[in-house]
């Protein structure tokens, strides 16, 4: 069977989880990446014999046949980069997430690449593991009733690297529900950078969707994860139970009618995860010619989320939806928790 040729843009962690998946994979042949600097393309062609290796994306492009191209280099250039690729008859393109460093970025990528009905990947890890997926199989079954809230506390990140992720899978939980509003606080002491990003020391991000269902995220350098020997964590709150479980870890526990005491449940993983399953599962769609961009959408509201607590954060206020359209209100001299002066407007709230 031919295999499809591939090219990656940006050597770095994103990028080389791609090129292992494509390496490993029967369905398709690394042939060519590109990337700025010149010791990483080194360390390449070493990791990686007989694939080319370009300074820059567009020299890769001109000179070397590919027909999936995967964007990994840092949010704000993935525009541009997926524009030029899509000037290149290629059958299928993988973004990394964030889709881009806006929504509205994220936006315009994602368009582009629907006109051309081009099959593609947004390589969230959650959606190919084996407890995550069977996690929502329970929710949508009804298993801990109605979900109310999903909480999440994750330690040593942030809301646009990991939040992306974590986000996106209580996007995949709602079905894709639209979102009503998102509040967000970030405090940025320690002056943290991450992954070619500045990012908070601390935050808590709350969003809540159009039918009520909430979610609150914990994420910073130093979060207090309470269950011990955990980085991460999730809960999940229903009318009837509640699930939780710890990130990229397998297993669960289930609190339920049938579990009362709780069960921890450690499922077998899947024999194909992370970028492998995704880009994979973009062949098949090449092999098909049907394009499914449920996980792009998916991960495109979760950028949306990640931009609306930034915003909230930056303006102290609610931010609603689609963020794309907020606008920043004017700055208000009411301080919640100040004594009231009888003067300067306002409404009294016992006769709401």
């Amino acid at each position: 069977m031919e295999k499809w040729k591939a090219a990656v843009v940006g050597g770095g962690v994103g990028g080389q989880l791609s090129m292992n998946a494509l390496n490993n994979s029967e369905l398709f042949e690394l042939v060519a990446v590109a990337d700025l600097r010149p010791d990483v393309c080194e360390q390449l062609k070493r990791k990686f014999p007989g694939i080319k290796t370009y300074a820059n994306h567009r020299d890769m492009f001109e000179d070397c046949r590919m027909d999936v191209v995967c964007v990994s280099t840092f949010p704000p250039s993935h525009e541009e980069v997926t524009l030029d690729a899509l000037k290149h008859p290629i059958k299928g393109i993988l973004v990394e997430k964030p889709l881009g460093h806006t929504a509205e970025s994220g936006r315009r990528i994602l368009e582009e690449i629907k006109k051309r009905n081009l099959p593609m990947a947004v390589p969230h890890g959650l959606l190919a593991k084996k407890t995550p997926l069977e996690i929502i199989e329970r929710v949508r079954g009804g298993e801990i009733g109605e979900l109310k809230l999903v909480e999440i506390q994750n330690a040593k990140w942030d809301i646009i690297n990991a939040g992306i992720h974590w986000l996106h899978f209580f996007v995949t939980l709602t079905g894709n529900e639209p979102m009503d509003y998102v509040m967000g606080i970030c405090e940025a002491s320690t002056r943290t950078y991450r992954d070619g990003m500045q990012v908070e020391t601390t935050a808590v991000t709350y969003g809540q969707t159009k039918s009520g269902i909430r979610v609150v995220m914990n994420t910073g350098d130093e979060v207090l994860v309470n269950r011990e020997g955990k980085e991460t964590l999730f809960r999940l709150i229903g009318t009837a139970g509640q699930i939780e479980f710890w990130g990229w870890e397998n297993g669960y526990t289930l609190q339920n009618a049938a579990y009362p005491l709780g069960e921890l449940i450690v499922p077998d993983e899947l024999p194909v995860t992370g970028h492998r399953a995704h880009l994979e599962r973009m062949a098949g769609m090449i092999e098909s010619g049907v394009s499914d961009y449920t996980i792009p959408e998916s991960s495109l509201l979760a950028l949306e989320i990640v931009e609306g607590a930034y915003l909230s954060s930056k303006h102290g206020c609610k931010v609603h939806f689609p963020v794309d359209g907020f606008e920043a209100p004017a700055k208000t001299d009411w301080e919640p928790g100040q004594p009231y002066a009888g003067t300067g407007g306002g409404r009294d709230g016992r006769k709401l």
